[in-house]
This record gives C-alpha cells, sequence and structure tokens, in this order.
C-alpha cells in the first residue's frame, strides 16, 4: 500500500514538473495492452474520463460510451495509443492482446514497417525488425503484441517464446497450423495458432512460405510436449497418392519416363516433389499393379495403359 502512495506522490510531483516521459510510464499502471475495468470518474461532451483518480485516468471517446453511462459506473476497456501517442480507451475487442497470438492481415506496407488490421481504428505497426520475411499487403501473418522504448504497442513476428506444449494432440491425429518461421531444419508451425510445432526437412515435400496454413499429421509428440509433424498422410494411403502422382508424371512424359527409380533424389524432389524412398515406394506399387516396366534407362506405361 505504501509503494502505490508513493508511486502516485511520485506522478503529481513529474506532472508539476513537466516530465511527460515519466508520466507516459507510470501509466502503464492503467494496464495498455490490456482488458480492464474501470470507473467513470469524469463525464464530457466529448467522452467520459475512466481511471482511479484525476491523476490516473484514460479517455474512452464519446462514440464508445454505452448508453445511459454515470459517474460510478465501472466499464470493461482495452487501453492503446492513439495517432498523436496518447492513451485511449476502446469497448472495441481487437484481435490482438499480450499474451495472446492472433494471425493478423497485413493492410499496407511503408517505410518504417506493415501496418496490420487488428479490429481497431488506428491500424498496428508491424516493424521491419519483428518480421521474419518480406510481408505483403493483403496477406496474414501469426503476430504477438508488444511494447516498443516508447511505451506504444507493436506487432511482431517473433512467435516462438508465446506458444505452448500444453495440448492433448497424439502420434497419429491431425492438426490444423501457421507457419511462423523457416529454418534449415524445417517449417517452424503454431497449431492451432498456440502449440509448438516442427515439419521436419525431410517431411517437407513442397516449398512451404512463412503465414502459410497446413494440415498435417502428428507423427511424434516429445516429452517436453513439442510435436513433429508430416505433410504427409499415413504410409498406405499416401502410397497410393504418390503413385498417382508417378502415373500422372509418366503420362506427361508421353508414356516414358527418362529415368528408372534409381535416380538422383534431387532429380525426384524436382520432378514428384517426393523423396526417393516416397518415389520406389510408388513405383513399386504401380509395378505390383501391372501398370509399368521398369528399364535400365527409363519407367514405362504398359501398351494398355
Amino acid at each position: 500500500m505504501l509503494q502505490i502512495v508513493l508511486v502516485k506522490y511520485i506522478i503529481l510531483i513529474e506532472r508539476t514538473n513537466g516530465n511527460d516521459s515519466f508520466v507516459d510510464w507510470c501509466q502503464i499502471m492503467l494496464k495498455i495492452g490490456q482488458f480492464q475495468a474501470l470507473k467513470v470518474i469524469n463525464m464530457e461532451s466529448f467522452g467520459v474520463y475512466l481511471g482511479e483518480n484525476a491523476q490516473e485516468k484514460v479517455l474512452l471517446p464519446q462514440k464508445q460510451v454505452p448508453t445511459d453511462t454515470k459517474i460510478g459506473d465501472e466499464l470493461e476497456v482495452f487501453i492503446y495509443k492513439d495517432s498523436q501517442d496518447r492513451l485511449i480507451a476502446t469497448t472495441s475487442k481487437p484481435k490482438l492482446t499480450l499474451g495472446t497470438l492472433a494471425v493478423l492481415e497485413v493492410k499496407e506496407v511503408t517505410k518504417i514497417g506493415a501496418f496490420m488490421d487488428w479490429g481497431l481504428e488506428k491500424d498496428l505497426l508491424l516493424p521491419f525488425k519483428e518480421q521474419r520475411c518480406k510481408v505483403n499487403c493483403h496477406e496474414k501473418y501469426l503476430c504477438a503484441l508488444y511494447v516498443d522504448k516508447s511505451q506504444r504497442l507493436c506487432a511482431t513476428m517473433s512467435v516462438y517464446d508465446k506458444l505452448t506444449a500444453n495440448h492433448n494432440y497424439k502420434k497419429g491425429d491431425f492438426v490444423e497450423g501457421i507457419v511462423y518461421e523457416i529454418k534449415e531444419f524445417g517449417a517452424m508451425v503454431a497449431v492451432d495458432n498456440a502449440y509448438y510445432a516442427l515439419i521436419p526437412k525431410r517431411e517437407l515435400r513442397r516449398k512451404l512460405k512463412i503465414g502459410e496454413q497446413i494440415q498435417a499429421r502428428v507423427t511424434e509428440v516429445r516429452d517436453d510436449g513439442k510435436m513433429a509433424l508430416s505433410l504427409n498422410k499415413e504410409i498406405p494411403y499416401q502410397i497410393s497418392e504418390d503413385a498417382d502422382t508417378v502415373l500422372k508424371g509418366i503420362l506427361e512424359y508421353d508414356g516414358i519416363l527418362p529415368f528408372n527409380d534409381k535416380v538422383k533424389p534431387e532429380v525426384i524432389e524436382r520432378e514428384f516433389h517426393m523423396s526417393k524412398n516416397a518415389f520406389k515406394r510408388a513405383v513399386g506399387h504401380l509395378l505390383k499393379e501391372n501398370k509399368i516396366i521398369i528399364t535400365d534407362e527409363s519407367i514405362r506405361l504398359k501398351d494398355e495403359y
């Protein structure tokens, strides 16, 4: 209690001395970037002031004030800064608050960064240093919210430390998620925009991009809860699908594929976007179904196909 009184006394002194930067820091006690319940302490024609006292208050513009509001009423509001860097309250619900994650759409890309649609009148800045790839207008990316050095709310695409492993998924489950970072060892995915997951490089049958929404199969749940994913289906189903892909490829070569199953992996990746093992399984499936003939230099369809 003594600490609160002391802080409020310091705020009053700093206001008197004109130290606005210190006051801005203290106003963070109003929980910028979060929802909180505040009391109406003053009413004006342009809106109502909310807070605990005249020294700690924030404006809720008139168009946001519920009908029949009166002094002493408690309102649930979100606090952020307006275009003139003043603290402002709103009863609107943004898509993102401190401590949460959300997929946001890029509205504009400027010299200082990208501006994201987060559901409020003032768009949210995603600075260049917080981007994990070149972002494009109208595309969507997973973002978190943070307070910058100027005590303004900004977006970041660095979301790894905001994810959790507290889920109920198990091996074999199918999940949905969004790619939030591409590494040398694979694609990092936020399952349900919340849980750690990785598609290892060996499982990447095609090139993914940051912001891409994917469906995948859980191949492993580690002891710490982090998931490994695959874009492939379970092997029996995947073999059939891969065989169809290879068959289509042979047809595109007029019935004669100019290499066999001993070709280099990079050729298979280029032509079919699958691993050499997957290709060999698919070819074996077609051979078993008596649809192809394998020679020293090619794979060809049987005449009846």
